[in-house]
C-alpha cells in the first residue's frame, strides 16, 4: 500500500495546540490514505528491481544522513511507522526533526557518537543525572571525557573540543530543577541537551529556552503503560542526519511495533500527565503535613513525580505498598515506588550520592492514574510499617516548605523553572534501572 511505502513526514500544519498536535501529529496523511489507524510496517527489508537505483539512494543517505525519497531500503535505514512517530514527537517539542532508537541510552549514546566524530569528545555536564548517564559520561566507555560542574560553572568549564552540555530537569530521582535559559546563555556556541524524560513536552519544551537537543527516555512517559522500549532525540534537521547515520551504523534502531506503541502513547500523553500531575501535586502536599516524612521534593514545574525522604526505614515502606508497584522505571499508568541508594544510583560512590542529595532515606514515587484517596491511603499504611518516630516539630518548622503551586501553567512555554543547588563533581558510576 502507498501508505506504508512512504518515508516522508507530511507537511507542516499551521500552529496547533499541544493536545490537538498529539492526536493528530504523524497522522495527518492518514483520511487522505482511507485509513483511520495508522499502519504498522514490520518489514525487515523491501524489494527493488532497480538495483542501480537503489545503490544511488544508500549511497545518497550515507553521504548526507537524509532519509530516502520513495520507498523503504531496509529497516536498519528506516521505517515507516517509527517515521510516524519521530515526525510527531519533533512536532511536540517542537524541532525539526527526531530520531528514535531502541532505548534511551541507545539514544544518548548516539548522541555523544555524533559528537566524537566531529572531534568533539569533551563533555560538560551537571549532576544529578540518570544514573547510566552519569557513567556513560565518565566511564569513557565512548571515548568521551566530561567535566562535571554546577550550572554556574559551565561558561569557564567549556574547552575548544567541548562537543556537548548535558542537564536533566527536573532531575533523577531529587527532582531538582535547572533554569534552561540561563544555561544555554551560558553555553555559547555549544548544543545544551536536555534530558525531558521527567517533564515531557506536556510541561515544558526546552528549545523554546535555548536548548538544541532533547532527550527522551521514550520508554516512561511517552509510551505511558510500561510496555515499551525506546528512546529519541529532538532536534534540528542538520543533527538528525548524523544521527541516522550511527542508527544505521551501530543498529540502534527502534523496533517497529514500539514505534507503533509510542506513537499511540502519545496521543494521550497530555490527558496522562496532567491527570497524574494533579494527583502528585496533591500527595506533596499531604506528604509535607505527615510528621512521619523529613523532606519533600517537588518540582515547581509540577509533574508526576515526588521523592520524599522518610524518618523511618525506607525499605519498610517499600515492602508495605499494596496497590502501588514497588519496582523501578517511571511513567506508567500505574504508580511506582522505588528506593535510589539500592536501586536506580546503588552503584554511585556514597559520598557521590549524598552529594547529589540523593540520601538512604530517599523514596522516589511515579504517580499514575489511581484515585488520590487510593493512592494515600496505601501510602499512609506503608508509612506506619514498623516504628513510627514521634513528629520533630522544630525541624519541621525549620526546613523549606515543599508546598507546590495551586496552578500550573497550562502551556509549556510558560512553566516556571527554579536555580539547581550546586553539587559534587567528583564522577559517578553505573545504575542498573531508571
Amino acid at each position: 500500500m502507498d501508505n506504508e511505502v512512504s518515508m516522508t513526514p507530511p507537511a507542516p500544519t499551521p500552529s496547533r495546540a499541544l493536545a490537538t498536535e498529539a492526536v493528530h501529529a504523524g497522522r495527518d496523511d492518514l483520511a487522505s490514505l482511507g485509513l483511520h489507524a495508522p499502519p504498522l510496517d514490520l518489514s525487515t527489508t523491501y524489494p527493488s528491481y532497480d538495483s542501480r537505483g537503489e545503490a544511488e539512494r544508500i549511497d545518497a543517505f550515507a553521504t548526507t544522513g537524509a532519509r530516502p525519497d520513495g520507498p523503504p531500503v531496509y529497516a536498519r535505514l528506516d521505517n515507516p511507522t517509527t517515521a510516524r512517530f519521530e515526525t510527531a514527537l519533533a512536532r511536540l517539542e517542537g524541532t525539526d526533526s527526531a530520531v528514535a532508537f531502541a532505548s534511551g541510552m541507545a539514544a544518548l549514546t548516539a548522541v555523544l557518537l555524533a559528537r566524537a566524530s566531529m572531534g568533539l569528545r569533551h563533555v560538560v555536564a551537571v549532576r544529578p543525572l540518570y544514573g547510566c548517564s552519569d557513567h556513560l559520561l565518565g566511564a569513557g566507555l565512548l571515548g568521551t571525557e566530561v567535566t562535571w560542574t554546577d550550572p554556574a560553572g559551565i561558561a569557564d568549564a567549556i574547552r575548544p573540543d567541548t562537543g556537548l552540555v548535558m542537564v536533566e530537569t527536573p532531575a533523577n530521582p531529587t527532582l531538582a530543577e535547572i533554569d534552561i535559559r540561563a544555561v544555554a546563555h551560558s553555553c555559547g556556541s555549544v548544543p545544551l541537551l536536555v534530558d525531558n524524560t521527567f517533564a515531557t513536552p506536556v510541561l515544558q519544551r526546552p528549545v523554546e529556552h535555548g536548548a538544541r537537543i532533547v532527550l527522551h527516555s521514550a520508554t516512561k512517559y511517552l509510551g505511558g503503560h510500561g510496555d515499551v522500549m525506546g528512546g529519541v532525540v529532538a532536534c534540528d534537521e542538520e543533527f538528525a542526519a548524523r544521527l541516522r547515520q550511527v542508527r544505521f551504523a551501530t543498529g540502534g534502531v527502534l523496533h517497529p511495533l514500539a514505534g507503533y506503541l509510542l506513537l499511540r502513547g502519545l496521543s494521550t500523553l497530555p490527558v496522562r500527565v496532567r491527570a497524574a500531575s494533579a494527583s502528585a501535586a496533591e500527595l506533596s502536599r499531604r506528604l509535607t503535613a505527615d510528621p512521619r516524612i523529613a523532606r519533600v521534593h517537588y518540582p515547581e514545574i509540577g509533574g508526576a513525580m515526588v521523592s520524599f525522604e522518610v524518618y523511618g526505614d525506607p525499605h519498610a515502606v517499600i515492602a508495605g505498598v499494596r496497590l502501588i508497584t514497588p519496582a523501578v522505571s517511571l511513567g506508567s499508568v500505574d504508580s511506582l515506588i522505588q528506593h535510589p541508594a539500592s536501586i536506580s544510583h546503588r552503584i554511585v560512590d556514597e559520598g557521590d550520592r549524598q552529594a547529589s542529595g540523593v540520601g538512604d532515606r530517599l523514596l522516589r514515587m511515579s504517580v499514575g492514574l489511581e484515585d488520590v484517596e487510593d493512592l494515600w491511603a496505601d501510602l499512609c499504611q506503608a508509612l506506619s510499617e514498623g516504628p513510627v518516630p514521634r513528629a520533630r516539630t522544630a525541624e519541621r518548622a525549620a526546613r523549606p516548605s515543599a508546598e507546590p503551586p495551586s496552578a500550573r501553567p497550562s502551556h509549556p512555554a510558560a512553566a516556571p523553572h527554579a536555580s539547581v543547588p550546586s553539587h559534587s563533581s567528583a564522577p559517578s558510576h553505573s545504575s542498573v534501572a531508571r
